[in-house]
């Protein structure tokens, strides 16, 4: 790729995402970015008059939308051409030059929520009724909802100003794990020598070699050690700035806080973890199973991606990769695939590896343009089962996007993993009702049963480890390497419990999770896969009003709060059933792949 340009090109078998479709020049994207002032201060030009009448409210956050609309399509061109080669100084300099905008512009926005809680209970009263404001009711009563926690404007003001900076560790943490880090070189099973990164970090685990994994475990997580005082610093930077956060503003602590805006109540945090602790027998049986197969002496980590049947393993084209996903969503019905068809048609997907490409997966866009996704794709099955995570992501903002106004086509974090992870499980059985090889029926279950593992068991681990963290911090406690090191190996040996050996370098693991920046993100990925494998049933079951709920959850965007989604649609996460009922369906896979293992 030349790095004085972030305009890529696109190959028959791995393509490219259209970022042109967004702006088809950089002066377009020029021409936007200047838009963004003058329609930030045309909001604020409200200032002082939101009590007058509805309609004038009603203007005022009209106005404010129009400015967020422009402002996310800059901000996601930015970050995405950014993301393409996070080594271009010119693509992170377009970032900087956004975000330094945002930060500067924050103060001409802070005024509105103190001065919205400012109305007299009456004269909003009255205001909620009116129908020039219907729209906008239900967002206006999310608001009020916070007003206990909401500063007076001047605070506001003061706090927008840090903004930028108060996004420094996070910020740190990406450039010096993504750009700076160099992890050296892994001879593989082949004996090639091939450089270690952290795209096909994943592919070396998977490897049939034990030694390959090993020695890929060692380098990554050794040249994290090598760096664990500024990762150190920087987490412990982040957790402080959550915590102050929630103290200034009157929460009992940062998890309230992180869960208040989706309205969930700290005790389903809580009973995650709870449900996750009485059910680690079922997953230490899982672990006795893998030692059994795997014909090892002792479990690592580094022995928990590799395929239990390594004559299974099968690489897959993204051509292929691309078939097998639209023929396992067809349960979702003939429209979504038809839809789902725009994906490839109109080049959503970023798929090749390469050097100072973002690592990972994720799906991104904004209102304006295509839901897209970045992959680094590496032929793998498990490449096939992100591209099929990613396309919920993506298809799920294409409803949400195409049904809801633009004030709430954005759906809850709390919700975003629900349609990726039942895009994954529909996967898995497309798979499995599509061969009677017992060796490859095997090969899908342990698939299934890993990624469970991933999903529920690991992020509750990362979950809990998050929460005691931040506890840690707000009591006092120094996050030094030391601790952080001693309370993330302590976690590790509770969840995968006596039948793993696990080297000591897996203590550092927690240096390298991005999501420990998020803000009480990780928890959601647990909660996602219980509630998706409750939908991914009832989808399979081949029940019409049972799939309808399910498109409905797609198209609900933030029109509720998000547990009254999720119970539109089937499943009430504010119990522990779906989390203990995903965990029931678990060990019944486990069982049923040591019946095909062993029998």
């Amino acid at each position: 790729m030349n790095r004085g340009k972030s305009k890529t090109t696109s190959t028959a078998s791995e393509p490219v995402w259209n970022l042109e479709a967004m702006y088809a020049t950089p002066a377009d994207w020029e021409r936007d970015f200047a838009r963004i002032e003058p329609l930030t201060r045309n909001f604020a030009a409200f200032r002082g008059r939101l009590a007058e009448s509805p309609a004038v409210l009603r203007d005022a956050i009209a106005a404010d939308d129009e400015a967020s609309r422009v402002g996310e399509k800059v901000f996601c061109y930015a970050h995405m051409r950014s993301d393409e080669d996070t080594s271009n100084s010119a693509n992170r300099a377009r970032v900087d030059r956004v975000e330094s905008l945002f930060a500067s512009l924050s103060e001409l926005s802070a005024w509105f929520d103190p001065e919205v809680m400012a109305i007299p209970d009456p004269v909003m009263k009255c205001f909620l009724d009116a129908p020039e404001l219907s729209l906008y009711r239900r967002s206006l009563i999310e608001l009020l909802r916070d007003k206990p926690h909401t500063l007076s404007e001047p605070e506001e003001r003061l706090i927008g100003s840090f903004s930028e900076s108060l996004g420094m560790p996070d910020k740190v943490f990406g450039i010096l794990t993504d750009s700076d880090m160099d992890f050296g070189f892994i001879h593989d099973e082949n004996g090639k020598r091939r450089k270690l990164t952290h795209a096909n970090y994943s592919g070396f685990l998977e490897s049939s070699d034990r030694e390959v994994r090993r020695r890929a475990f060692r380098k990554l997580h050794g040249t994290y050690r090598k760096f664990e005082n500024t990762l150190a610093a920087t987490l412990d930077g982040e957790v402080k700035l959550h915590n102050t956060e929630a103290r200034v503003r009157h929460y009992g602590s940062a998890l309230e806080s992180a869960l208040s805006g989706d309205n969930i109540d700290p005790s389903v945090y809580r009973n995650l973890i709870n449900t996750v602790h009485d059910n680690l027998g079922g997953f230490y049986k899982y672990m006795d199973l893998r030692k059994q197969i795997l014909k090892l002496d002792r479990l690592d980590m580094y022995d928990m991606f590799c395929p239990l049947l390594p004559g299974c393993r099968r690489e897959y084209s993204f051509e292929e990769a691309a078939k097998m996903v639209r023929q396992a969503l067809a349960p979702l019905g003939a429209q979504y695939v038809r839809d789902l068809e725009q994906a490839f048609a109109q080049r959503w997907v970023d798929v090749p590896q390469r050097r100072g490409k973002r690592s990972g997966a994720y799906s991104g866009g904004c209102f304006d343009s295509y839901p897209y996704l970045l992959l680094n794709f590496n032929h793998t099955l498990n490449d096939v089962f992100t591209l099929a995570h990613e396309l919920g992501h993506s298809m799920h903002s294409f409803y949400s996007k195409r049904t809801q106004p633009y004030h709430y086509a954005d759906y809850s974090i709390f919700v975003a993993e629900v349609a990726s992870t039942t895009n994954e499980l529909l996967l898995s059985h497309h798979l499995l009702a599509s061969t009677e090889d017992r060796d490859l029926r095997a090969h899908l279950l342990g698939n299934l049963a890993n990624e469970i593992r991933s999903t529920i068991f690991r992020q509750t681990m990362f979950a809990e480890f998050e929460l005691a963290v931040h506890e840690s911090s707000a009591a006092g406690v120094p996050l030094t390497p030391d601790f952080l090191c001693e309370k993330y190996a302590s976690l590790n040996r509770l969840y995968y419990g006596p039948g793993v050996e696990a080297d000591p370098l897996v203590a550092q693991e927690w240096s390298r999770i991005p999501h420990f920046y998020y803000n009480f993100y990780v928890y959601k990925y647990a909660t996602g896969m219980s509630a998706a494998i409750r939908l991914a049933e009832n989808l399979l079951s081949g029940d019409q009003a049972k799939r309808e709920a399910y498109l409905k959850f797609l198209q609900a965007g933030d029109s509720k709060d998000p547990l009254d989604i999720m119970r539109d649609a089937g499943v009430d996460l504010a119990t522990p059933e779906p989390v203990d009922a995903a965990l029931r369906f678990f060990e019944c896979t486990v069982n049923e792949l040591e019946t095909l293992l062993l029998s």
